[in-house]
């Protein structure tokens, strides 16, 4: 047996082992524990990120496991998409080739990182068995409805060479800072373009607008439901849940239809701020508005404006007047109609009715281009504006508004509602999903174009349509293989085209969680009845960057599959871990800045042990390579504590109880308390803490006096399940060099042999006494104190105390306190005492019982022994007068004499 631990020289025996006892096969348990980590892009190496992530699920699927939960607990590949597609170009290979070997390596570096998937239920997205199913699903969506093909203006991105969703391009702030601002909601009826440019999620190329026909999902007819349901997940993070609300962009307000008498048309406004309506001086549209687009047919200079709005070359003031006139509806006015590029497709109805003495960049716009102003709205208490020069944008009282003056802005807005003109109305800034790329990694859509019959289906019985072999080639390479685009319509036998477009890699990711229920069935996508059953997911980890582009696409395919008759649950995740990133000098770890840290640089446990050990999963941390010694170290102090145990004789441990013990037996009662509320709260640092504290208890304990072998053998094997989650490997030698049976991936999780209800105020009582006996000696000079007394007060104090904490913050505590007769006949000492108490009120913590506290300082007593180098007495405070200690005695905190 060698002297230190490496995980290197026994990971391949406890492999094996564990794969021989199927231990992370979930089978079919009826109702296993799923916890499941966003699936890896296939990007060829584990990173950082992804060690974090899948040690967080790893580490919690272990630990339920031995909490004695059946755990699904399954592992997949991302493996569509652009980069991959990319990186192939670069290497003059196919896509395929290329992805497989990223596979096999990413899933080596799994395994020596010890992470126990139940790999009979890998799923790839590149597969044919698998994407065929994308394809079923997008008939089924077709069938009820939630699919478009229509032209649009989209986002275009022309280093990828495709288009982008709007969910997949971030605005970043134009200048030094570079602030992504991504998956803000637009807060206002006339949103002006900042000072950002669109670029793409993947690459940061800026983005410009195309008009193509496109495949869309209708998600916005969740919209509703996708908003009202974020109120329910009370598992997910304030944070995430907003910025989805915020995507999801609902706003209540109301629609005013203009009329366009020259083209026999209408114009429908929404505004949140009906009230000024009778300050409408003109109507703006957007660039990508239906009659926007008509007039573009027709005006060149407007068409050339357009275009340059779209490659994000318009500020927030500019505009062209469209010679169009539309008439107010309750004015009568006549008012000019421009296209600006101020005005948002994706914002309420792309049309906006310009108030600009009510609203900041209407008015900015309206002073470019010599626009009148019109207040309809003043200050309710009649102080000034700031009108002309600066809006006045709050709520007031109407002016210059007809039958509605002197109304207050929220009753005319109610009013104002029954106008025929006027309908009350909610927007949401959502779109629909628009999943073509024009990209050949990718899964194939299932359309056939014909010149007579229009767009047609391919059949169920001739799916999966499978990708050509690759062809080297700039644009899409599906458009030059002749051999996959030629073909007959499945209707009427025509010769027809097959569709280019492949659908967004986000598709492959929106369902993947369901066919790890039934990877291998054949009839269907995946096991309804079983999905069912297991839904929602237990625990799903991952970042949250992915909140739209991930989260928002599974709650809408959840959806859509039960609306579909396909499942009974509506919401797929109860509860879903963020995990934080891992930084180095600040900045994130990334190969482009250099800052890389492979996993098996300091090896799996130690990597596994530190980015676990670092922060709360949540919470980003700093790389350091001391930190990362110091678990490194402990690995070693938990294994020699065991190695030099169980090497030696018999005299090492003694059979008979000695009053110290009982110490250690509470002590591994509270640590077991403590590692479990830990674990079941993902406080993973806090965990290690008390791995750390253990240590040094059993290692103190060891040295005070030959161990008692019951306590002690119990501590190391409580100490080897608590690390199990964490260092896999380690703790499966401990549980071996310790005798026990089977492995300890499925031992029994450790139960405490008492009730430790108040474990943190006993253990935060025994480290504050010790503070302050290390206060004392220290202040006073004491290098060798002889005799520590401590003294635990009076049962009457404790009474107080209790009614002091539990009455009500207004109430007369010393009067409530001294309405006891037997604390009453204490006199000055309980009048003194309850003063006191009712003075520190707000900060009195819970206190044990006096019977328990002493309890508890005669069963601590060799720590201060052990530590001091003392004799150690613990009695009860007595009534005797001339008992100063008893004076100062407090419930929490005993009066302690050194001599």
């Amino acid at each position: 047996m060698s002297q230190g631990y490496s995980h290197g020289r026994v990971q391949e025996y406890w492999q094996s082992v564990w794969e021989r006892e199927g231990v992370y096969r979930a089978g079919d348990a009826p109702d296993p524990t799923y916890v499941l980590g966003m699936f890896p892009y296939t990007s060829g190496e584990l990173h950082m990120g992804h060690v974090r992530n899948y040690t967080i699920t790893d580490a919690y699927a272990r630990y339920r496991r031995m909490q004695g939960d059946d755990v699904l607990h399954p592992m997949g590949w991302d493996a569509f998409g652009l980069p991959a597609e990319n990186a192939a170009y670069d290497r003059n290979t196919d896509p395929r080739s290329w992805t497989e070997t990223c596979i096999r390596q990413m899933r080596e570096e799994m395994e020596t990182m010890g992470f126990g998937y139940d790999w009979s239920r890998e799923v790839t997205t590149c597969d044919p068995d698998y994407y065929r199913w994308n394809q079923w699903l997008f008939k089924r969506f077709y069938d009820e409805g939630l699919v478009d093909y229509k032209a649009a203006t989209v986002n275009w991105c022309p280093d990828c060479e495709t288009v982008l969703a709007d969910a997949q391009v971030e605005e970043r702030a134009v200048g030094p800072t570079d602030i992504a601002v991504t998956g803000e909601a637009r807060d206002s009826d006339t949103d002006a373009a900042a000072e950002t440019v669109d670029v793409c999620w993947r690459c940061e190329t800026p983005v410009s607008r195309r008009d193509l026909d496109q495949w869309f999902f209708r998600i916005t007819e969740y919209a509703e439901e996708l908003h009202d349901g974020l109120d329910d997940l009370e598992g997910w993070s304030d944070g995430v849940r907003e910025r989805q609300r915020n995507w999801i962009g609902r706003r209540e307000g109301a629609t005013v239809t203009f009329e366009v008498p020259r083209r026999d048309t209408t114009v429908d406004v929404f505004t949140t701020r009906l009230d000024t309506v009778y300050g409408g001086t003109f109507v703006a549209l957007s660039p990508g508005h239906d009659l926007t687009r008509e007039l573009v047919a027709e005006d060149e200079t407007l068409a050339q404006y357009v275009d340059m709005v779209r490659g994000g070359e318009g500020d927030g003031t500019s505009g062209v007047d469209t010679g169009l006139r539309a008439t107010h509806p309750l004015t009568g006015d006549s008012l000019p109609i421009y296209v600006a590029a101020y005005v948002l497709d994706d914002v309420g109805t792309g049309a906006v009715m310009g108030v600009p003495a009510h609203n900041e960049r209407d008015h900015a716009f309206a002073e470019a281009h010599d626009l009148p102003l019109t207040q309809a709205v003043e200050p309710v208490d009649g102080s000034g504006t700031n009108l002309p020069d600066e809006p006045f944008t709050e709520d007031g009282m109407l002016t210059a508004s007809d039958e509605y003056d002197g109304l207050a802005s929220t009753a005319a807005r109610e009013r104002l509602l029954d106008e025929d003109a006027v309908e009350e109305h909610v927007t949401y800034r959502l779109r629909d999903w628009l999943i073509s790329r024009q990209r050949y990694w990718g899964t194939p859509i299932p359309v056939v174009h014909c010149d007579d019959c229009g767009h047609v289906l391919v059949p169920d019985e001739d799916l999966p349509v499978e990708l050509p072999p690759f062809v080297k080639t700039t644009g899409n390479p599906l458009d030059a293989s002749e051999e996959f685009v030629e073909t007959t319509c499945p209707d009427c036998g025509a010769e027809a085209r097959r569709e280019t477009d492949t659908m967004d890699t986000f598709v492959d990711s929106a369902w993947y969680f369901l066919r790890f229920l039934s990877p291998d069935l054949e009839t269907a996508p995946f096991d309804t009845d079983r999905a069912n059953d297991l839904l929602p997911i237990d625990v799903y980890v991952g970042g949250d960057e992915h909140a739209i582009l991930h989260l928002l696409y599974v709650r809408f395919f959840t959806r859509a599959l039960c609306d579909l008759g396909l499942l009974a649950v509506r919401e797929p995740i109860d509860r879903l871990v963020n995990q934080g990133t891992v930084l180095y000098d600040g900045q994130k770890m990334s190969k482009s800045k250099g800052n890389a840290i492979a996993p098996h640089e300091y090896g799996a446990e130690t990597t596994r042990l530190f980015v676990l050990s670092a922060a709360h999963p949540r919470q980003d941390f700093e790389w350091t390579a001391k930190k990362v010694s110091t678990s490194y170290d402990l690995q070693q102090q938990v294994y020699g504590l065991v190695r030099s145990y169980v090497e030696s004789d018999e005299t090492a441990a003694r059979d008979e109880h000695a009053p110290h013990d009982t110490y250690l037996e509470r002590e591994l009662d509270r640590t077991i308390a403590a590692v479990t509320a830990d674990y079941d709260r993902f406080r993973f640092h806090r965990v290690v803490s008390e791995v750390h504290g253990l240590v040094r208890l059993l290692r103190r304990y060891q040295a005070y006096q030959t161990p008692y072998k019951y306590p002690y053998e119990r501590g190391l094997r409580a100490l080897t399940r608590f690390i199990a989650p964490i260092t896999p490997f380690l703790a499966e030698e401990l549980w071996s060099m310790l005798g026990e049976e089977g492995v300890v991936a499925e031992a029994r999780w450790p139960e405490p042999l008492q009730a430790v209800p108040d474990y943190r105020i006993e253990r935060e009582l025994i480290r504050r006494t010790l503070e302050d006996v290390r206060g004392i000696t220290d202040v006073v000079g004491i290098d060798a104190p002889e005799r520590i007394e401590l003294v635990v007060a009076q049962e009457w104090k404790y009474r107080a105390y209790q009614v002091a904490r539990e009455a009500d913050p207004d109430a007369a505590v010393v009067g409530r306190i001294m309405a006891d007769e037997e604390i009453r006949g204490k006199g000055e000492a309980a009048a003194e005492f309850a003063a006191d108490v009712a003075e520190a009120k707000p900060g009195l913590e819970p206190a044990l019982d006096p019977e328990t506290e002493r309890e508890l300082f005669e069963q601590a007593a060799w720590l201060f022994e052990e530590e001091f180098g003392a004799e150690v007495v613990v009695r009860g405070a007595t009534d005797d007068p001339d008992d100063a200690l008893a004076r100062k005695a407090r419930p929490d905190k005993p009066a302690i004499h050194i001599d």
